[in-house]
């Protein structure tokens, strides 16, 4: 291994410095790429508005070419951003299998949080479409997964959502008897 000395160190580590920055912009970029693409899927829903779906897809392509570089820290947000649109289009089998695409791979990269953003996501498809069963049981999954990353704000908003589906889920079984 070769150490540097005098200038030559200060322009290795300046160059270290600079592709960690680059490194950093960018996923910060991918970030932002993915919630302005969840943002506008949620916009869009109820909506047949062009700008909308026009973001979203911007949002995906820039999300699949960020996946084809870095796998383990995109595949789970390219699968979300997909299940979302997927579930605005009424792909319900894609969509499902979308969702629980994104949180397997979220899981696998160890991105708890993430994790838990996709069950909370795949648990509001649900309930939308009366799964409600289905629709709690990624609820409980978002809830432990925020419990686990230490967000109370998240696991009490959680909570409240497995509050009220479960009041459905109860008055469902009502209705069989």
């Amino acid at each position: 291994m070769e150490f540097y000395h005098g200038k030559e160190a200060e322009d290795e580590v300046m160059v270290m410095i600079l592709l960690l920055f680059y490194i950093l912009l960018n996923l910060y970029l991918f970030s932002i790429s993915n919630v302005t693409g969840l943002n506008s899927i949620d916009k869009y829903r109820g909506k047949n508005t062009f700008k909308c779906r026009e973001i979203a897809g911007n949002c995906i392509s820039t999300m699949r070419e960020a996946a084809a570089n870095s796998d383990w820290n995109f595949t789970n947000k390219l699968c979300l951003l997909e299940a979302e649109q997927q579930s605005l289009s009424y792909d319900h089998c894609q969509a499902i299998a979308s969702y629980d695409a994104s949180i397997t791979s979220a899981r696998k990269s160890g991105f708890i949080h993430e994790q838990g953003l996709a069950c909370e996501k795949a648990g509001f498809y649900h309930k939308r479409n009366g799964a409600v069963c289905k629709a709690a049981e990624y609820f409980k999954q978002a809830h432990e997964c925020y419990e686990e990353w230490g967000s109370s704000m998240k696991v009490d908003f959680i909570q409240g959502e497995l509050n009220n589906v479960q009041i459905l889920v109860n008055s469902e079984l009502a209705r069989e008897r």
